[in-house]
């Protein structure tokens, strides 16, 4: 069964998670792959400029499917073999989601739990229905975050809100997201994906290379030295010089006209 549905809209894909009967779980299923061809797919094609990711039903994403635990329980897997499917499994989401070039909106159509959560903060944008909800709950179950969460969310909410989340596993509402910054803005139900389209276009109406190379210096800066971030900076705007859009732009500033970029 098919885990992601794909339509292009233009220059947006947008990305739905369609397993609403075990709410979206990440686990236990083909999810992994899916997203793993899913990113190679967009990232070899120029001409996508957007992403949407949201998910089907009343739940973004349960994160691991819990049942499918179980068979944790079996002495015949051992640590190294859980360990290294962790690392040929769900791991591989953020790898490559999360230094996907193309700039991807999360559009929360409810609960983010667990590996969901973490989901969509490997997302550069967030946007909330007033029915979601987010819990860092791996402590619930008496696991850790195995996903690169303990990376991901103080990234995107600090570090005290972080540790709030990871050490109680208590879930926060909509508002409370919004307030400490994990989400961008927080829209009734029936208005998130017309929401999530309309920010899609606006960036989908820039230039796609700029944008790319836009989007990999945001996630180098996370990381990486001021003088570092500058060296790359200077490598990556000698090529946008170059380009045709650049050139486009430029002129029809000069000649006071709308630019069409390719």
């Amino acid at each position: 069964m098919t885990f992601l549905t794909h339509i292009r809209e233009g220059a947006i894909v947008v990305l739905t998670m369609d397993q609403p009967q075990t709410r979206n779980a990440l686990t236990g299923n083909t999810a992994v792959d899916e997203f793993v061809q899913a990113c190679d797919a967009i990232r070899a094609d120029a001409s996508v400029k957007a992403v949407i990711l949201t998910g089907a039903g009343r739940v973004f994403s349960s994160g691991g499917n819990v049942k499918d635990m179980q068979r944790f329980f079996d002495d015949a897997l051992t640590p190294d073999r859980i360990r290294e499917e962790y690392r040929q499994g769900i791991q591989r989401i953020p790898r490559a989601l999360y230094h996907l070039d193309v700039p991807v909106i999360c559009a929360i159509n409810g609960p983010a739990i667990g590996a969901g959560l973490d989901l969509a903060c490997m997302c550069d944008i967030r946007i909330a229905s007033e029915t979601a909800t987010f819990a860092e709950s791996f402590v619930r179950v008496g696991i850790v975050p195995g996903d690169g969460g303990a990376w991901l969310l103080p990234r995107a909410v600090g570090m005290a809100k972080a540790a709030e989340m990871a050490f109680t596993g208590d879930p926060i509402d909509a508002r409370e997201a919004l307030a400490c910054g994990l989400v961008s803005r927080v829209v009734a139900p029936e208005a998130l994906l017309d929401t999530a389209r309309a920010l899609a276009q606006r960036i989908a109406a820039n230039p796609g290379a700029v944008m790319r190379m836009t989007k990999r210096l945001l996630r180098e800066g996370q990381q990486a030295s001021l003088e570092s971030l500058l060296e790359m900076s200077a490598g990556y705007q000698a090529i946008a010089h170059k380009t045709a859009d650049h050139r486009e732009a430029v002129m029809a500033f000069v000649e006071k006209r709308a630019a069409r970029f390719g």
